[in-house]
């Protein structure tokens, strides 16, 4: 059985906090106290780990440029759009106030992560961690110093799709867990050869952690468990098995 329990407790996230301290406190706190688990997965919103590690910009020290003048078209304030051309390798896409870009960790998405939302103060705007598995392996190592275990961590984010409509959440760093599950050369029910089915482990927990938190609750932090099998005692290569290779990008 898969569980996903949002944790309640974190404190409000200022630069420096000790995240895997803030996370063993909070499960400690609950009405029966808890601890990470071996098999145990925790799903962190990556607004926390930015917010931690001190990734916002105030626009009153952002200059736009005419680039982010003319994507702004208006609609945006071009100033959060130069923010997010700096934290690109370039613009996938561009319509009137939106972009999507590639940022320099290699993943696409809009505005390259940059966001206003649950972040203190208006013309505040927060980015994405420098290097997120690094974060999450830092993270997952001081829980394994305080408690002994170490369960996998992934950090997310919310993506949009370029063939469907909404948002999912999605991993953006990764320590101790399997991104994927290639089932490609094992039979179906049929016995029938799988070809094509890799399964994009990581992401899915991502979106069940997604599920169990409200998106207008403080609830950063999702215990999942029931994906023991995926949780790895090394740290692993992190994200990048997830990004799809250019050359078999259709979208770009």
């Amino acid at each position: 059985m898969l569980s996903a329990t949002p944790l309640e407790g974190l404190p409000e996230v200022t630069p420096g906090l000790d995240l895997g301290a803030a996370i063993v406190t909070a499960l400690a706190r609950w009405p029966v106290p808890e601890r990470a688990q071996p098999g145990d997965v925790l799903v962190i919103a990556h607004k926390i780990v930015s917010k931690a590690e001190g990734r916002t910009r105030r626009l009153a020290e952002v200059t736009a440029s005419e680039r982010a003048v003319e994507l702004a078209a208006g609609v945006r304030d071009p100033r959060l759009v130069q923010v997010a051309l700096e934290e690109s390798r370039g613009v996938v896409r561009a319509a009137p106030g939106v972009i999507v870009c590639e940022t320099h960790h290699g993943f696409v998405c809009a505005n390259a992560g940059v966001d206003q939302s649950n972040v203190p103060g208006e013309h505040l705007v927060l980015m994405l961690p420098l290097d997120p598995d690094a974060s999450a392996r830092r993270i997952r190592a001081r829980l394994r110093e305080l408690t002994g275990s170490a369960p996998g961590v992934v950090i997310t984010d919310s993506f949009g799709r370029a063939w469907r409509t909404g948002q999912v959440d999605v991993t953006i760093g990764l320590a101790g867990v399997a991104a994927l599950d290639d089932w490609r050369g094992r039979t179906d029910k049929d016995g029938r050869e799988l070809r094509a089915t890799v399964i994009a482990v990581a992401d899915l927990l991502a979106a069940t952690a997604d599920l169990a938190r409200r998106k207008d609750a403080a609830q950063p932090v999702v215990l999942i468990r029931g994906a023991g099998e995926y949780v790895t005692d090394e740290d692993g290569p992190g994200v990048r098995p997830l990004l799809r290779e250019r050359a078999q990008d259709l979208f770009r």
